[in-house]
């Protein structure tokens, strides 16, 4: 089967990157082509998450392998096939490609079509992608310090005020076919 994702940013209103991408392919290709779409370095740790029920987090699929409980499983993207858990169209991840200030790209899974693919392919790029990631300036700047020793909110939110996930939608966004 083949794959297709939206991308999208809370950050930047006109970014969108429309992938295809085989089902039988691991987490750490679709990784490699959203950093080659957005000219992202590969030097940040990232991860995967699978939300259930809309955007509501689920399982997480990282670079590298963490130090995580025995009672969770940890998968690593390099190891994990794409079909191990995305077999719904709508399906919903979020791809955090900024570990430290938590920035995330919002994923869909467009559509599911009959066939294979041997390599997958950026097929729509719209718009500049957020800076990679944010100096300490930029940090402090969105969420000013407090104190000298406190920089995080009482729920330990680097910004305070998290995103709605209700208020993130890819409808009015226009994923037509067309020449890319």
């Amino acid at each position: 089967m083949i794959y297709k994702f939206t991308v999208i940013s809370d950050e930047v209103e006109n970014f969108m990157r429309e992938i295809q991408i085989d089902s039988n392919a691991t987490f750490l290709e679709l990784h490699k082509l959203i950093l080659e779409s957005c000219k992202y370095k590969d030097d940040q740790l990232t991860s995967f998450t699978i939300c259930e029920n809309g955007w509501e987090k689920g399982q997480e699929i990282t670079l590298e392998e963490m130090d995580t409980s025995a009672d969770q499983d940890c998968y690593i993207m390099a190891k994990t096939e794409l079909s191990e858990f995305l077999e719904d169209e709508k399906q919903h991840l979020l791809y955090t490609f900024d570990m430290l200030a938590e920035r995330v790209f919002f994923i869909e899974l467009s559509s599911i079509n009959p066939g294979t693919m041997k390599e997958g392919k950026v097929t729509r790029s719209q718009g500049e992608a957020p800076q990679q990631t944010l100096d300490f300036d930029e940090l402090l700047s969105r969420n000013p310090v407090v104190s000298d020793v406190d920089v995080m909110d009482d729920d330990n939110n680097m910004f305070g005020d998290e995103v709605d996930m209700e208020d993130i939608s890819l409808e009015g966004l226009d994923i037509s076919d067309g020449e890319y």
